[in-house]
């Protein structure tokens, strides 16, 4: 028989969005908060990440993720929250019932509120058809840094990276560091994929070269990669001139990031086309009332000092137990966006937006336009889709007629000189 839990709050995932939510709701006063984790340990993809760069917005110093997490484990480790770890949800309801089991039993939970923060996971070959055999060899490049950071092992002895994500960056480096020679990293785009300051640490630092403009066309080797085919692409994503042969015998690929939505269709909740996660407002609730959702289960963060800022917003929503009110405002990505959170505004008080680039500009413009009508304008010298544009909710002169608001992106297209 399951077992019957009343709970306030579920949070389901117990990374830094999981982990900052779940404390932010005990530090508002509420008594009854469950944090689910399918991994034995919290801290989710922070675990793997020994390099530094984290907290410095959160903290005021700079952590590696190890560090990051274990001042949330800590912290949590002096709450009454309890913690399931080793824990699986096999289902949400859209009356917020959840069910989930673990080597105790299944727990059946009906709560207040339900949280989803179940982060994002990694496009594979077969998301990106890259064609060629299919030998040993081939590793998503969070899949590497878990090999190499976790169990010590490392995935070849010559690589070859696609995509210039800050995984792959990171991966290059780190692979350099245990002896692996890193042939290149090889970037479809004419610009970064990934945050400047990690190509400038992680490929300048060691001379490892990057490709912009190109591809792997072929994987090459029957039981194990022998090599890749690179070639340079147009502006569609094209091949064009000669290919060139790099051996190697291990191909990453960092190339995107898919947010871990699974669990948000089953409970009805709507998703975001551009997104790939819930339609959020500014205190991350999604359209149907009693669910939240947080971190990269929304969007693809750049930071994650991001992730646990937006986070600490709903226990505070959730204690103050607002009326659900309908969104004044759809946001809308236009021209030059990718991707926007949030795209509900219900009172446009507090909180902030974070608009994610299509490519690289310099002078350009963010807009904010209604019934063709410009309300609001930005200067930005320069953005890059690697790093998401901040701004303050409350900065916004929210117009109150409640109809779309499209945000768009304008400006010099951008060829970062790397």
């Amino acid at each position: 028989m399951p077992k019957f839990v009343e709970a306030e709050m579920v949070v389901i995932g117990g990374g830094p969005a999981g982990m900052a939510v779940a404390l932010s709701a005990w530090e508002q006063g509420m008594r009854k908060v469950f944090l689910l984790e399918r991994n034995p340990h919290l801290g989710g993809i922070l675990n793997q990440c020994i390099h530094p760069g984290f907290g410095l917005h959160v903290f005021g110093e700079e952590l590696t993720g190890p560090e990051y997490a274990e001042r949330y484990i800590e912290a949590l480790a002096r709450t009454g929250v309890e913690v399931f770890t080793n824990t699986t949800v096999l289902g949400v309801e859209r009356d917020r019932t959840v069910k989930a089991v673990n080597r105790h039993g299944v727990f059946v939970f009906r709560p207040q509120a339900v949280v989803f923060a179940m982060g994002c996971r990694e496009r594979t070959r077969g998301m990106i058809r890259l064609p060629g055999t299919r030998p040993a060899g081939i590793f998503t490049a969070g899949c590497a840094q878990y090999l190499v950071n976790v169990e010590g092992y490392l995935p070849g002895r010559q690589a070859v990276i696609l995509g210039s994500g800050d995984i792959g960056l990171i991966m290059a480096r780190r692979l350099t560091l245990e002896g692996v020679r890193v042939e290149a990293v090889v970037e479809i785009r004419p610009t970064l994929s990934g945050l400047l300051r990690n190509y400038v640490q992680c490929l300048q630092d060691f001379r490892i070269p990057l490709l912009l403009s190109h591809t792997v066309l072929e994987i090459l080797g029957k039981e194990r990669v022998e090599g890749v085919l690179v070639g340079e692409v147009d502006e569609n994503g094209k091949p064009k001139g000669p290919v060139r042969h790099i051996p190697c015998d291990t191909l990453l690929l960092s190339v995107g990031l898919i947010p871990e939505s699974e669990l948000l269709k089953r409970a009805g909740i709507p998703l975001c086309p551009s997104s790939g996660g819930p339609f959020v407002d500014e205190d991350f609730a999604c359209d149907v009332p009693g669910f939240f959702a947080c971190g990269n289960v929304v969007a693809v963060f750049d930071l994650v000092d991001h992730v646990t800022k937006s986070a600490e917003r709903i226990g505070r929503r959730v204690k103050e137990g607002r009326k659900e009110t309908q969104p004044c405002l759809t946001l809308t990505p236009g021209k030059g966006v990718a991707t926007l959170v949030p795209q509900r505004i219900r009172e446009g008080k507090e909180g902030s937006l974070y608009v994610r680039p299509k490519e690289s500009l310099k002078g350009a413009k963010l807009s904010f336009v209604q019934d063709g009508k410009e309300f609001y304008t930005l200067r930005i010298p320069i953005c890059r889709p690697g790093e998401m544009i901040h701004l303050e909710i409350s900065h916004i002169p929210w117009p109150e007629e409640r109809k779309e608001v499209q945000v768009i992106l304008e400006g010099e297209r951008h060829v970062d000189s790397l």
